[in-house]
C-alpha cells in the first residue's frame, strides 16, 4: 500500500471537484427529496396491504 501515491490521487479529486451552484444544488436537494418520499410512499403502501392482510388472516 503505497500511502503517498494515494494521498496525491484523493488530492487532485479535490482540486478537480467544484461548489455546485445555486441551481444545481437545488435541483439535486428536489431529486433526492422526491426520491426519499417515493421510497417512504412506497413502505407505507406496504405497510397498509401487509396490515390488511394480516387483519383477514
Amino acid at each position: 500500500m503505497d500511502v503517498p501515491l494515494e494521498l496525491s490521487a484523493y488530492t487532485r479529486v479535490l482540486r478537480l471537484a467544484s461548489t455546485p451552484s445555486w441551481e444545481e444544488f437545488s435541483q439535486i436537494a428536489k431529486i433526492a427529496g422526491a426520491g426519499i418520499l417515493l421510497i417512504g410512499l412506497i413502505g407505507f403502501v406496504i405497510f397498509l396491504i401487509m396490515g390488511g392482510v394480516v387483519s383477514v388472516i
